[in-house]
């Protein structure tokens, strides 16, 4: 039998151990529902493709040093961009509306809310805001030092 100072003495051995086993469950329990409580992270592929809206092969400027440019283009309803083409490779974005293209020598395409498109390059092509609301596009041009993004058709 264990005298009184014994006991004593294993007291303290056996409280720092079930401090130390409460604390780690605890902790791994804390650490556990949190990451469980984290959303996972998601990728979405918005576009992924060599070609333009219209078939052209994605063809990259070359010989001056590359720069991307990116712009939020926003149209009133019943606003046009005018016929233009682009000099470089061009990723849009609808944010929010309704924007129709027409492509020169092909058929109109509409684009809403979340839709994706490489850009037609040499085809010239006309953007309207056919909606009743702004319609906003995300344009990211990837192009080069002094090379225009956009030119009005037969300027460039």
């Amino acid at each position: 039998m264990l005298g009184k100072s014994a006991v004593a003495q294993s007291r303290p051995s056996f409280v720092w151990l079930g401090l130390s086993c409460f604390a780690a469950i605890v902790g791994f329990s804390a650490g556990h529902w949190a990451t469980a409580r984290e959303p996972a992270a998601r990728l979405t592929t918005l576009l992924s493709s060599g070609q333009t809206v219209t078939g052209e092969a994605i063809a990259y400027p070359s010989g001056t040093p590359a720069k991307i440019t990116a712009v939020v283009l926003t149209l009133q309803p019943g606003e046009q961009t005018g016929l233009h083409t682009h000099g470089v490779p061009a990723f849009g974005y609808v944010l929010e509306g309704e924007l129709t293209v027409d492509y020169v020598g092909q058929m109109p395409r509409v684009y809403k809310m979340g839709d994706a498109v490489l850009e037609a390059m040499s085809v010239a092509h006309n953007g309207r805001n056919t909606g009743a609301v702004p319609m906003r596009i995300l344009a990211v041009f990837m192009g080069a030092e002094g090379v225009p993004v956009s030119a009005a058709a037969g300027a460039q």
